[in-house]
């Protein structure tokens, strides 16, 4: 098998192949250097993409070496064909989607949400401040009086030993 994958020469695919007009040029890579980290909020950190975070082989299971790279430029370029094409095709169709969704979703909030839950808000502090009343007039001086009638009350938790038979005359079950 050594032998045959020797004398089976692969042929040398390019790695630094480029889509024409894909290429940045020096003069816009300054002036558009915001445009250059792309996820600055790190929400796709779950999305493995590259090739040794996709596909590996386990020991003791190899492939030829020309079918190993042959797959990984197969690999590369379908992903970054696919991912051009979505991008120009698709792309702009759901950011314009999205564009909406989230501008009605602000004026939901601005406009709708926000408000009603400020007038509820205020409707509902006379509410409050009828119950802050009622409880401190008839629920703090029951719960005052229930505390100094138990304050001289002391708990004691200890841990019985293990041959410690229970009689049930030491027990009171409330």
């Amino acid at each position: 098998m050594l032998a045959y994958m020797k004398t089976f020469k692969c042929p040398k695919f390019p790695t630094n192949f480029k889509f024409p007009g894909m290429d940045k040029t020096e003069s816009s890579i300054e002036e558009n250097s915001d445009f250059e980290d792309r996820d600055p909020g790190r929400l796709n950190q779950h999305m493995p993409v590259i090739w040794e975070q996709v596909i590996g082989e386990p020991d003791g299971v190899r492939s030829p070496e020309c079918a190993w790279r042959l797959s990984h430029h197969c690999f590369r370029l379908s992903k970054s064909c696919c991912y051009v094409l979505l991008s120009i095709f698709v792309a702009p169709i759901a950011a314009l989607i999205l564009g909406f969704t989230f501008a009605c979703l602000a004026f939901e909030h601005i406009w709708c949400i926000v408000p009603c839950l400020r007038a509820w808000r205020i409707s509902c502090m006379a509410v409050r401040h009828f119950c802050t009343a009622a409880t401190q007039a008839l629920v703090r001086p029951c719960t005052e009086a229930l505390g100094y009638l138990f304050h001289q009350v002391r708990v004691m938790n200890q841990k019985l030993p293990d041959t410690y038979e229970i009689n049930r005359d030491d027990v009171h079950i409330i």
